[in-house]
């Protein structure tokens, strides 16, 4: 009897064709051949950014201008948040569609070595991972004191929702835009892999580090850490899965906890520049340290994982 085909919720994480991906590749080695498209790179970096910029300009106005003209509102709010969120999660068909007009490589390898979203990956790393970070999170926010506002029922329910499923997606369009897009770029730069990891995950830290507009040293200490650990974690399990379960976890228990809280979330998001750091923003950061090193760890025999062998045949 022949074997009905599963959906693709059950569908097992095997390896794809993927026709125009070349072979026995690191995830940021795909754009990688013999002539370095170095201006190629940047035009594809410059993009990526001018549509991250374009998107939430487009997104923020729009939500301001409903929030004004009919909620009567100003300053943040829940639609103002939900804005920001759904800009970043644009990143995602985005960046596969640089991907697929300036390299000609198929959107789906933009998700993994696999040719595809590895479910069964994503899974598990939120099983495992996924209560550490939440619990080194918590334990961060109890250390860091923080002024309170008052917050209606009905806002808080709107970040909880917001917090639940576009949170996640921006998280995701970040990963996406960074460590996908541009990680492979960078990486590809190089004649070797290893320099070409280094060279990726260097950039791409520092760069959206300060992105985040702030210097003091221990709220931008805990953001190298968490770009860094993404960075790394995704080189070696070939595909953004994990990352992108990481820092969701992250964005979305910051977001439950800061409105459960009571904290005075908009204030912190405009004035990050301003906000004097303590060491406790580093508590998180030392459990991103532990489950880089546990991926790490897990794939010291094998390598980071690598595009199918027949994938360019």
């Amino acid at each position: 009897m022949r074997r009905k085909r599963e959906g693709w919720f059950l569908e097992p994480d095997e390896m794809v064709r993927t026709p125009r991906v070349p072979a026995d590749l690191e995830y940021h080695r795909v754009y990688a051949d013999e002539k370095r498209k170095i201006v190629r790179g940047i035009v594809a970096i410059i993009l990526l950014f001018a549509g991250l910029v374009l998107f939430a300009q487009v997104c923020l106005a729009v939500a301001s201008a409903i929030d004004t003209q009919l909620l009567g509102r100003t300053g943040f709010t829940p639609l103002m948040h939900a804005a920001g969120a759904l800009s970043l999660a644009l990143l995602i068909p985005y960046s596969m569609l640089l991907q697929c007009w300036l390299y000609g490589i198929p959107a789906r390898s933009l998700h993994s070595v696999a040719g595809r979203f590895r479910f069964g990956v994503f899974g598990r790393a939120l099983i495992v991972f996924g209560p550490l970070l939440l619990i080194v999170m918590s334990v961060g926010f109890l250390l860091t004191p923080g002024d309170t506002v008052p917050w209606s029922t009905a806002d808080l329910v709107a970040f909880f929702i917001i917090g639940m499923t576009l949170t996640p997606l921006a998280a995701a369009g970040e990963e996406y835009g960074l460590r996908g897009l541009m990680f492979r770029v960078v990486g590809s730069w190089t004649r070797e892999s290893l320099s070409g990891a280094m060279l990726g995950i260097g950039v791409t830290t520092v760069l959206f580090s300060l992105f985040h507009g702030t210097l003091d040293p221990y709220i931008l200490g805990s953001y190298l850490v968490l770009f860094g650990a993404m960075a790394t974690i995704t080189w070696r399990t070939g595909g953004l899965e994990v990352a992108v379960v990481l820092h969701a976890v992250y964005n979305v228990s910051a977001l439950v906890l800061a409105t459960t809280l009571h904290l005075d979330l908009g204030g912190d998001l405009s004035s990050r520049g301003e906000i004097a750091g303590t060491p406790a923003n580093l508590v998180p950061s030392a459990g991103l340290v532990v489950i880089t090193a546990i991926v790490w760890w897990t794939t010291r025999k094998s390598g980071p994982a690598r595009t199918p062998a027949n994938s360019s045949a």
